[in-house]
C-alpha cells in the first residue's frame, strides 16, 4: 500500500549535465528540420564526443541512416601522419554534426573533414561553445567556422544556452551536375518538353546571342489554367523581364488565361523599385542574401540575440507546390548563383521541377560563377538541358 510519500531523487551533477546536453542536441536537430535544413530520409553523420546520443536523437526523429564516429584520430593529431581522414567517400552524407571543434588540436581539419563528406547541397552544423552574451562570441563562432570552408556558405547562425550554432551548406561544386538527379518517371515537364528540346536555340558562342526558341512557338499552351512567370533573386530585372515574356507568350500562342507574376527576393527595396505593376506580387525570401560574409557583417550590432540571422521559415518548394497548379505553363528566371543554384537543386530532388516548362538562367563565365558550380556556364546549361530541362540562356534583358 502506499504511504503517500516519494523519495526525493537524486540526479548526479554529470548525469544531469549530460542529459542536459542530449536535450539540447535534440533541440538542435528539431530546429534544423523545422528550417528545413535537415530532412527526415537525409543520410547523416555525427562526428566527436556524445556522437552515440546524437546518432540515438537523430534516429529518434526518423532519420534511420544515422551513424556516428565518435574516437577519432582528430583527438590526438599529428601522431604518425599530417592529415587523418574520416573514413567515408566524398559526398557520402547529406547531414554532418559535430560539437568537438573547441576540443581537437587543429580545428580546420575537423571543419573541413566534414566538409568533404557532404554531398554538394549538403548542410553541416557545428555546436561551438563558450559563448559569452555580449563578448561577440557569436561573431566569432561564424568568422572561425567560415575561414575553415572552402566550398561552403555559412547560412544559418543561432545561440543555444552558452553555445553558438553554425549552420553551413556546401556549394553545388564543379563535380555537381543535374543529370546525377533521379527525376520520376513520369515527370510531365520533361515528357511534354522531350519532342521539342532538338529545336531549343544553340548556346551562345563568342558575342553573337542566339534568336530564342520559345516553347511557345512550338507547342500549343492555350489548353493550360494559366501562365506562371516566377523571377527568383533577380528583381532589377523585373519589370523588363515580366514584359518580354508577357509580350511574347500572348502573342505567340494566343494565350487567354491569366498571367500571374511573381517576384522572389530577399531586398524589399525590390518591391518599390522594379516591381511596380500592381498585377506583380512580391514574395519576401531573406535566405537568399544570405552568406558567409552577410553573417559575419549584419551580426556586428546585434550579435547578443540569440535568433537565427535569417528567418528562414519561408520553404520555397512548399510555396512553389502550394502556387503552382497541374495545369499551368511555368516560366522559371534566376541569377545562376550559389543560393538560386541550390534551390534549383531542391526543385530536381522534390520533383517539383517537373512542373517547369521554361527556364531562363542568367550566368556568366567570371571569377565569382566558376566557384559557384559545373566550372563554367555551358557545362551547366548542357546538364540542364540533358536532365530535360528547356533552359535558355538569360542575358538580364
Amino acid at each position: 500500500m502506499s504511504s503517500g510519500f516519494a523519495l526525493p531523487v537524486f540526479v548526479a551533477p554529470a548525469a544531469a549535465a549530460c542529459v542536459e546536453s542530449e536535450n539540447m542536441v535534440r533541440a538542435v536537430f528539431e530546429e534544423l528540420m523545422g528550417k528545413k535544413l535537415l530532412q527526415s530520409s537525409a543520410r547523416a553523420l555525427c562526428v566527436g564526443e556524445g556522437s552515440s546520443s546524437a546518432v540515438l536523437a537523430l534516429r529518434g526523429l526518423g532519420l534511420t541512416g544515422a551513424f556516428g564516429v565518435d574516437k577519432h584520430p582528430f583527438f590526438s593529431l599529428f601522431k604518425r601522419r599530417f592529415v587523418y581522414e574520416l573514413g567515408f567517400e566524398d559526398g557520402s552524407f547529406d547531414f554532418a554534426f559535430s560539437r568537438d571543434l573547441d576540443r581537437v588540436s587543429v580545428p580546420a581539419l575537423l571543419v573541413l573533414e566534414i566538409e568533404r563528406v557532404l554531398r554538394p547541397g549538403g548542410t553541416g552544423a557545428m555546436l561551438v561553445g563558450g559563448r559569452r552574451i555580449y563578448s561577440g562570441g557569436l561573431v566569432r563562432s561564424a568568422a572561425t567556422v567560415a575561414s575553415f570552408l572552402k566550398s561552403s556558405d555559412v547560412v544559418k547562425l543561432c545561440g543555444f544556452g552558452s553555445f553558438s550554432l553554425v549552420v553551413f551548406k556546401k556549394r553545388l561544386g564543379n563535380s555537381a551536375s543535374f543529370e546525377e538527379f533521379r527525376l520520376p518517371a513520369d515527370c510531365p515537364s520533361v515528357a511534354t518538353n522531350k519532342p521539342f528540346m532538338k529545336y531549343i536555340e544553340p548556346l551562345r558562342s563568342g558575342l553573337v546571342k542566339p534568336e530564342l526558341s520559345y516553347l511557345p512557338d512550338l507547342m500549343n499552351i492555350s489548353s493550360r489554367s494559366k501562365l506562371v512567370f516566377i523571377n527568383i533573386g533577380a528583381g532589377e530585372f523585373a519589370k523588363k523581364s515580366i514584359a518580354k515574356i508577357s509580350k511574347n507568350y500572348k502573342s505567340n500562342s494566343n494565350h487567354l488565361a491569366p498571367l500571374q507574376k511573381f517576384v522572389v527576393d530577399h531586398k524589399t527595396s525590390v518591391l518599390s523599385s522594379y516591381v511596380t505593376d500592381p498585377g506583380t506580387n512580391f514574395v519576401y525570401y531573406p535566405a537568399l542574401g544570405g552568406d558567409a560574409a552577410a553573417t559575419v557583417t549584419e551580426l556586428s550590432s546585434d550579435e547578443h540575440l540569440v535568433a537565427p540571422l535569417h528567418d528562414e521559415a519561408f520553404d520555397f518548394i512548399s510555396w512553389f507546390n502550394g502556387t503552382v497548379g497541374a495545369g499551368d505553363f511555368v516560366v522559371l528566371m534566376m541569377n545562376a548563383k550559389y543560393v538560386e543554384l541550390n534551390i534549383l537543386a531542391d526543385m530536381f530532388k522534390s520533383g517539383a521541377i517537373c512542373r517547369v516548362d521554361e527556364v531562363f538562367l542568367r550566368c556568366e563565365d567570371s571569377a565569382e560563377s566558376k566557384t559557384m558550380m559545373m566550372g563554367n556556364c555551358t557545362t551547366l546549361f548542357a546538364s540542364l538541358r540533358k536532365s530535360g530541362v528547356y533552359a535558355h540562356q538569360w542575358f538580364g534583358e
